[in-house]
C-alpha cells in the first residue's frame, strides 16, 4: 500500500479570491476527486484550522493499494482538471509518497 500525502500553502489572492475562500475551493474539488480510481483506500482533506499549528493551508492524505492505482488517480481526468486552478492559487506545494 503507498500513502500519498500533499500539502499546498497559497497564496494571500490569486483568481480574483483571497486565501480563505481559495482553499475552500480547493478543498471541494479535492473533495470531488474521493473514489475516482480502484484501489483507492483512503481520501481525507483539510484546511488549516485557527488555533492549531500550520504552516501550510491544504493537506490532502490518501492510501492507495500500490502504484498503478496511484497512477490511475495522477492520471484520471477529474485529478488532471484541477491542476490549471491549483497551480494559479498555490504559492507552494509539497509531496510525500511512501510504502507502508
Amino acid at each position: 500500500m503507498i500513502k500519498h500525502i500533499v500539502m499546498w500553502k497559497l497564496k494571500d489572492f490569486a483568481e480574483g479570491a483571497d486565501r480563505a475562500t481559495n482553499a475552500r475551493k480547493m478543498k471541494e474539488r479535492l473533495d470531488a476527486c474521493k473514489n475516482i480510481v480502484p484501489g483507492m483506500f483512503a481520501f481525507e482533506v483539510a484546511l488549516a484550522q485557527p488555533g492549531l499549528e500550520a504552516t501550510y493551508d491544504v493537506v490532502l492524505y490518501s492510501e492507495f493499494a500500490d502504484k498503478e492505482a496511484l497512477k490511475a488517480y495522477g492520471e484520471h481526468p477529474t485529478h488532471h482538471a484541477l491542476k490549471p486552478f491549483f497551480g494559479a492559487i498555490r504559492d507552494e506545494r509539497q509531496c510525500m509518497d511512501y510504502n507502508i
